[in-house]
């Protein structure tokens, strides 16, 4: 039997934008229900299940397609600091939850030190039902794909 620090695991993602990061925060924190337009090959519907925008506690439902798959999520939003540009949301049920345990993801956006732009920091952390389950790299490519939609997006908004 794999110990159980085996099943556990972390991913780290750091891109560039050219959005400002409270845009960019903003989009997920309060207005998440419009990622589908900004990044419609990713994210097909993003509803909110109870609560509201942007609020501690709320859950929203996301249909997004993974490896050409038509996928659901059902997250709880577990922390929202404007201040620090933080979102941070725990998977509860889906298609994840068939092979983790647990899946926490939180989005950070900084502005960038020297001229325009930003900084996006996404930090997974995840408990894999068993070590037969892969460490999920393939969400890496989802994420930064989607992110740069949401970038150009909020671009042609300002």
């Amino acid at each position: 039997m794999a110990e159980p620090s085996s099943l556990l695991g972390k991913l780290e993602i750091e891109l560039e934008i050219k959005a400002s990061a409270e845009n960019f925060h903003h989009m997920f924190a309060e207005r998440p229900h419009h990622i589908p337009k900004a990044a419609p090959s990713h994210v097909k519907a993003c509803d909110l299940h109870e609560g509201e925008w942007g609020k501690v506690g709320s859950i929203i439902v996301w249909n997004y397609v993974h490896d050409g798959e038509p996928k659901v999520a059902k997250d709880i939003i577990e922390a929202v600091d404007r201040e620090k540009n933080l979102f941070k949301m725990r998977v509860i049920e889906g298609d994840l939850m068939k092979e983790y345990k647990n899946f926490v993801l939180t989005i950070q956006a900084t502005p960038k030190h020297e001229g325009s732009g930003s900084i996006v920091h996404w930090h997974i952390e995840y408990e894999k039902i068993s070590e037969e389950v892969a460490h999920p790299e393939t969400l890496v490519q989802l994420l930064t794909e989607m992110s740069l939609g949401i970038d150009e997006h909020l671009l042609t908004e300002e």
